[in-house]
């Protein structure tokens, strides 16, 4: 497995991307988030799905993963968080779930004839400073016509 690119700042070690040639820093969340994103790759792959999309996008709508498994195609959110008072889980607020379906909607017409249902899932990562990651894997957390 390919490892995201690090420069050595100091004693910190920061993550990069790169963008057009060049290469840009990303702040402590986006990094976070990426990480959370990687881990939840794997752990779909490894559950069996098949990536279809990754971090896709259309105008402002965004879906962060789009998978399938026996025909069904899951739209799925990655929340990644440090421990906190909010659950990850809980981090995917009615607005964003209305944006997801919205999202979701404009990719079944992109690619009509994809799998014969759909669902919403949700993967929290709880993600400490140091310790274990705790993961919650969510399939079906909501439909497109709420919670």
């Amino acid at each position: 497995m390919i490892e995201r690119p690090t420069v050595t700042v100091g004693s910190n070690r920061m993550e990069v991307v790169l963008v057009d040639g060049g290469v840009r820093l990303l702040g402590d969340r986006e990094a976070l988030g990426r990480r959370g994103e990687d881990l939840a790759a794997r752990l779909l792959r490894g559950a069996g799905y098949r990536i279809l999309s990754r971090n896709w996008r259309a105008g402002r709508l965004e879906i962060d993963f789009v998978g399938t498994r026996g025909g069904e195609v899951a739209f799925v959110e990655v929340k990644t968080r440090r421990p906190g008072p909010q659950p990850a889980s809980e981090a995917v607020t009615p607005a964003q779930r209305r944006h997801l379906a919205r999202a979701a909607a404009a990719w079944m017409r992109m690619h009509p004839g994809t799998g014969s249902s759909f669902r919403f899932d949700i993967i929290a990562i709880t993600w400490p400073e140091s310790g274990k990651v705790i993961v919650e894997y969510i399939p079906g957390a909501f439909d497109a016509n709420g919670p």
